[in-house]
């Protein structure tokens, strides 16, 4: 039944001997074979919401009713001067705005695939991803088109782009454009996204997630943890191009027609204020979202009424402090971007400050010993999650290690104790989370690579305080260079203008050697031990 006449996605999905077993034991689950996940606008406006705000953000203030006619206006300008056909990737390149928003319902509701990328992307990621993706359309905002156009020179997949805010084009378009739209009817397992993640060895691998998925997190998370009311008022600051953002911000609140707050800019005074310009009730960070804010309690967090935190492990220490400030226990949950949102959560009194939680309705886990056996009743292990969404990597040979006998092996140790609660132990592989972003080692090692006076590198992850974690490097530097304040502030702005300036090297400590093995591998566990 796929709509899709461009089969691009569903031809690179991995075979169906290595996709995981998915369960849809909810009768909420039950979807039925066509289904357009953007049909959640529609039923908001049909239960009396078509008038009540759906998002308020600097560059817009949207009802519902508002909201879809520029979704439909979009869409028709995707589709009738974009040369688009349904199952075409679409590129979504800008930050959270009210346009940004607007867009992904749009391409879903066309029958395309929506591929959201965070604003601070440099054009060799970018490049990577549009290539990756063989993604042919694009909506950029104005201020990023220079990153944007060094990638798009490098990547011949991409025909139709489309810019909007400053020096934009889209927004006269959309003057002159139909607000009524005749929703394409994807199946219910035609691909709606691709979430694009990093895994340790730096390159970005996509999640595939189709209509019924998107669904699905607002139908088990939401839906039995957060339990979201038709006033309550969303905020979150995570990007849309997370699945933990674009749940908290886009989909949850659709799914009850809800609003979503959108901050006008960066930073945790700027969030801070939009909680009280905007009575925000329901607020998705990180931990070190949380610790930044418990400045601010008293009246301009007054509005709260609860407060996810996720992205990174949730320290009980943090947990009490918000509570102790707030009155607000945290709401912890774990998920992944393999399985669209959180799949371990609790809510209320089930909470206990430290553990993650159960896994939510709709979801099972299990913990893997070294072997891949499950292992019974507490006990730690790998942590091992299946349930109505799973892992669809696009095109790539990891798939056969993230799903394992049916199951989805996170890449987590976990502990498990005897009345089911799991508690975050360690990552098992070489990943860095820090102040909720995943961040790949390896690819900040071969950033730090690319300047002339460095020699060798190994990038770890250090316990920090506000942070969590951040990342520290440790540099041989070639013979004529100095091992000095001045080398390393540049290695940092080096890092920066090379990858994402979120994951620069915080740390830096210059040494004589790497740790390595007698045949020549290197030891990270001494570099995070302290011991180069």
């Amino acid at each position: 039944m796929s709509a899709h006449t461009d089969t691009f996605v569903r031809d690179n999905l991995p075979p169906a001997e290595l996709w995981p077993e998915l369960k849809f034991t909810l009768p909420e689950l039950q979807f039925p074979a066509c289904y357009n996940a953007s049909g959640m606008l529609d039923r908001a406006i049909a239960s009396g919401r078509g008038a009540h705000p759906a998002v308020i953000a600097a560059d817009a203030r949207l009802t519902y009713a508002e909201l879809l006619a520029r979704v439909n206006s979009i869409a028709n300008v995707l589709t009738r001067e974009m040369r688009f056909q349904p199952g075409n990737r679409v590129l979504i390149h800008a930050p959270n705005t009210a346009m940004t928003l607007a867009i992904w319902w749009a391409v879903l509701r066309a029958g395309g695939v929506a591929v959201a990328t965070m604003p601070m992307l440099r054009a060799v990621e970018l490049q990577i991803i549009i290539n990756k993706a063989q993604i042919s359309h694009a909506f950029v905002d104005g201020a990023l088109r220079a990153e944007f156009e060094a990638a798009r020179a490098a990547s011949p997949c991409m025909r139709e782009v489309s810019y909007f805010g400053v020096g934009g084009d889209l927004d006269t378009r959309l003057l002159e454009a139909d607000s009524l739209f005749e929703t394409c009817e994807t199946a219910a397992d035609d691909p709606a996204l691709i979430a694009f993640t990093s895994g340790t060895t730096g390159k970005p691998k996509g999640c595939v997630h189709f209509h019924r998925d998107v669904a699905a997190m607002a139908e088990t998370f939401s839906r039995h943890v957060l339990r979201p009311q038709t006033d309550d008022i969303f905020c979150s600051t995570a990007p849309f191009a997370f699945t933990f953002g674009l749940g908290a911000a886009v989909v949850f609140p659709a799914s009850v027609g809800a609003a979503t707050a959108i901050p006008a800019k960066p930073g945790f005074d700027a969030l801070a204020d939009a909680i009280a310009e905007h009575e925000v009730t329901t607020l998705f960070t990180s931990p070190t979202g949380y610790r930044a804010l418990t400045k601010f309690a008293g009246p301009k967090l007054a509005s709260l009424r609860q407060c996810v935190s996720a992205g990174e492990a949730l320290p009980k220490a943090t947990s009490d402090q918000w509570c102790d400030a707030t009155g607000i226990r945290l709401i912890d949950g774990i998920g992944a971007t393999e399985m669209i949102h959180i799949f371990i959560s609790a809510r209320g009194e089930e909470i206990r400050p430290g553990s993650t939680g159960k896994p939510v309705p709709g979801y099972e886990a299990a913990l893997f010993d070294d072997d891949n056996a499950a292992i019974e009743g507490a006990g730690v292990g790998r942590l091992a999650v299946r349930g109505p969404t799973g892992c669809r990597y696009l095109a790539d040979e990891h798939q056969r290690n993230y799903v394992i006998n049916g199951w989805n092996v996170t890449g987590d140790v976990y502990a498990r104790d005897a009345d089911g609660y799991y508690t975050f132990v360690s990552r098992a592989d070489d990943m860095i989370i820090s102040a909720g972003y995943n961040i790949a080692a390896p690819e900040v090692e071969n950033a730090l690579l690319g300047h002339p006076s460095v020699a060798e590198t190994a990038v770890v992850a250090a316990p920090d305080a506000e942070r969590g974690n951040v990342v520290k490097a440790f540099v041989v530097l070639k013979p004529d260079a100095s091992a000095c304040e001045a080398m390393a502030r540049a290695l940092q702005e080096h890092v920066k203008q090379t990858i994402a300036p979120y994951k620069y090297p915080r740390a830096i400590e210059f040494v004589a050697e790497l740790p390595k093995t007698n045949t020549g591998k290197l030891q990270r566990f001494k570099l995070r031990e302290g011991r180069p």
